[in-house]
C-alpha cells in the first residue's frame, strides 16, 4: 500500500537551501547610485526576474527609493510588473514587434526601437548603435512625435573607459540637437565612474543588487550584496588515500580526508566551473572539490563535522563577483541562474 499524499506534506519537507533577498540592501544601493547621478533619474533595470533576486521585490524597493522608471527586456516580463504598477513608467529594451506593440500599446509601455520602423501610439526611446555592434540605428532619423526618448548602448564602461567615451561623443554629436528628447546612455558601470555619460536617466542594473560591474569588490562603490545563499551539510565522511568522491574522479585523497556533501548544484544555479572555489562551512573557509553535481557538490573538511553544519555559498564576505572570477565569467550570468523555485529552494525576502 502506498501511502497518501497530502498537501501538508510540503510544508513538512526540508529544503535544500536558503537564498535570502535583503531589499534593505536595495534601497541603500538606489540611494548611492542617486548621489552618484547627482541629478540624473535612475532607471531600475530588473530583467531576467531582477537579476534572480525577484522582479517585483527589486522593482518595489528601487522605486520607493527614488528610481523613476524600470525597464524589463521583454514585452511579456513588463506586462507582468504592469500588473503589480499600474502607473509607473515602464520600459521594454529588446525588441518588439507584431502583438507585443499591441499589448505594449494597451498596457501604456514604453518601447525602445532599433529599426526605421517606428510604431504609432506607444512612447518610443530610438536606439543608436555608437560602438556596440548589436541592435541600434546607425543614424538618427527626424524623431516623429511618439519619440520620447534617444538611447545607445555602452560597450566598454566596466573595462575600457576611453571607448566608452567616444561613444559617449558620438552619441551627443548625434543627439544635442534634440536635447529636449530624455537622453540616456549610463548603464552601472558608467554611472558609477564615467560623469559625462550621466545625462537625463541611467539605466542601472548590476549595482542595484549590490554587485560589481567592474568584478572588484562590490564596497569600492559603496555597494551592498543583496543575495544570500546558505544550505547545511548533508552527509560527512571520510576519503581515504585513493579514494575519490564524484563523477568522473576530479578528486582524489592524497591523505585521510574529511568531505562534506551539500545538497546544491548546477541545477540549483551552482555550476561545475565552481569547482575549487570557496564557501564556508561553520564559518571557516572550505574548498569545493570534484566535479559538481546537479542535485550536490563536495568540500574539503580540516576536521569531522555533523551533518546539519551551515554552509554559506554566498554572503558573509563571500560574494558572486568572487565566484565569478574563479569560474571566469561575471556575476551577472551566476545571479540569473540561480534557482529560486520552492522545489529547489526556500526563498526569504527581508527588510534590513
Amino acid at each position: 500500500m502506498h501511502p497518501t499524499w497530502s498537501p501538508g506534506s510540503r510544508r513538512q519537507s526540508i529544503h535544500r537551501s536558503e537564498i535570502t533577498i535583503d531589499l534593505g540592501a536595495v534601497r541603500r544601493n538606489t540611494r548611492t547610485l542617486l548621489r552618484a547621478l547627482d541629478g540624473s533619474d535612475l532607471w531600475a533595470v530588473v530583467k531576467a526576474n531582477g537579476y534572480g533576486h525577484g522582479a517585483v521585490d527589486v522593482a518595489a524597493a528601487a522605486l520607493g527609493s527614488g528610481a523613476s522608471a524600470v525597464c524589463l527586456a521583454t514585452v511579456a516580463e513588463a506586462l507582468e510588473l504592469r500588473h503589480e504598477f499600474p502607473a509607473e513608467k515602464i520600459i521594454v529594451l529588446g525588441p518588439a514587434e507584431g502583438r507585443d506593440v499591441a499589448l505594449a500599446r494597451e498596457a501604456g509601455l514604453e518601447l525602445v526601437v532599433a529599426t526605421d520602423e517606428i510604431p504609432e501610439g506607444v512612447r518610443v526611446h530610438l536606439k543608436l548603435d555608437t560602438g556596440m555592434g548589436r541592435y541600434g540605428l546607425a543614424e538618427l532619423p527626424q524623431p516623429p512625435v511618439e519619440v520620447v526618448g534617444l538611447m545607445t548602448h555602452l560597450a566598454t564602461a566596466d573595462s575600457d573607459p576611453v571607448f566608452a567615451r567616444e561613444q559617449i561623443a558620438r552619441f551627443r554629436t548625434e543627439t544635442d540637437s534634440h536635447a529636449h528628447l530624455m537622453r540616456h546612455v549610463a548603464n552601472s558601470a558608467a554611472a558609477l565612474r564615467i560623469p559625462e555619460s550621466r545625462l537625463d536617466a541611467a539605466r542601472c542594473g548590476i549595482a542595484l543588487y549590490g554587485l560589481s560591474p567592474f568584478g572588484e569588490s562590490a564596497e569600492a562603490d559603496g555597494l551592498e550584496p543583496a543575495l544570500h545563499w546558505q544550505s547545511q551539510l548533508a552527509q560527512v565522511k571520510l576519503r581515504q588515500p585513493g579514494e575519490s568522491t564524484g563523477y568522473g574522479r576530479r578528486f582524489i585523497a592524497e591523505r585521510p580526508t574529511w568531505i562534506g556533501i551539500v545538497p546544491v548544484g548546477y541545477g540549483d544555479g551552482f555550476p561545475r566551473a565552481l569547482s575549487g572555489t570557496t564557501v564556508r562551512v561553520a564559518g571557516e573557509p572550505a574548498r569545493v572539490i570534484g566535479s559538481v553535481s546537479m542535485d550536490s557538490f563536495a568540500v574539503e573538511l580540516e576536521r569531522e563535522l555533523p551533518p546539519g553544519t551551515p554552509v554559506v555559498i554566498v554572503g558573509h564576505g563571500l560574494s558572486l563577483d568572487d565566484h565569478a572570477r574563479h569560474a571566469g565569467t561575471i556575476s551577472y550570468e551566476l545571479a540569473t541562474r540561480i534557482e529560486t523555485r520552492p522545489a529547489r529552494a526556500r526563498r526569504l525576502v527581508v527588510d534590513s
